[in-house]
């Protein structure tokens, strides 16, 4: 596969006004063939205009919604943006390291399979007994009995997929159900999943966390969905 394959990172941004100076530099400045698009989902908090003053350092398409509508209908904008040969969507919340996407994307170009998402898995190497993996685990081996998958991290932000994968996924959710969603239409449409391990640093709701519990509930009907759906 040529070097020159682009990747398409997707940031969408809801009131990060305390992390984005610190954290989307190390997006920015990753070492590969990239094109970044940050959607403003709404932000209230002053991150407009910071992401206004990192554009005049790094280079970034930038669009900003007036108002907040969920990670979900933030990503899907993203993607109408795309020019990428992959696409790979990044939370602005630095739970996830950046340098895990240029090990992701270099491991895409070296197995050189049109049909293959590579996902970074917080779970693979490194389990943890706390609530939030137990909700993960629930959701993930859910996704495993109703699409025979053997996956160990489902709901990971960090997927890797094939930009010509969009042809056949139609993404429907608006907030975190996208995560299912978007697994569970790789699944029905014969894509392979490759796990990769990654760094993961959980931030509390205190720190600024945005998923809820109704997330989940939302997660399990879109499986289900997704499984007995055409």
């Amino acid at each position: 596969m040529p070097a020159d394959k682009l990747l398409s990172i997707i940031i969408p941004i809801y009131n990060e006004a305390h992390l984005v100076n610190e954290y989307l530099p190390q997006i920015f400045e990753l070492p590969i063939n990239k094109e970044i698009i940050i959607i403003n989902d709404g932000s209230s908090d002053g991150t407009k205009n910071i992401l206004e003053n990192l554009r005049q350092q790094y280079c970034f398409k930038l669009i900003n919604q007036e108002k907040n509508q969920g990670k979900g209908a933030a990503v899907k904008r993203g993607l109408q943006e795309v020019a990428g040969d992959y696409f790979i969507i990044c939370d602005a919340d630095a739970e996830y390291e950046p340098i895990d996407i240029s090990v992701l994307f270099q491991h895409a170009l070296s197995a050189n399979q049109d049909h293959l998402a590579i996902y970074g898995s917080r779970f693979l190497n490194k389990p943890s007994l706390h609530f939030y993996y137990l909700v993960n685990r629930f959701l993930t081996e859910l996704t495993n009995l109703l699409f025979s998958a053997r996956l160990t991290d489902m709901e990971t932000c960090f997927k890797l997929i094939p930009t010509t994968a969009l042809k056949q996924i139609k993404l429907s959710g608006r907030r975190f159900e996208i995560e299912p969603e978007i697994t569970a239409q790789l699944l029905k449409n014969n894509y392979k999943i490759t796990e990769l391990p990654i760094n993961y640093h959980r931030r509390s709701y205190r720190q600024g966390k945005k998923i809820k519990a109704r997330d989940g509930f939302l997660a399990i009907k879109t499986l289900i969905r997704e499984r007995y759906s055409g």
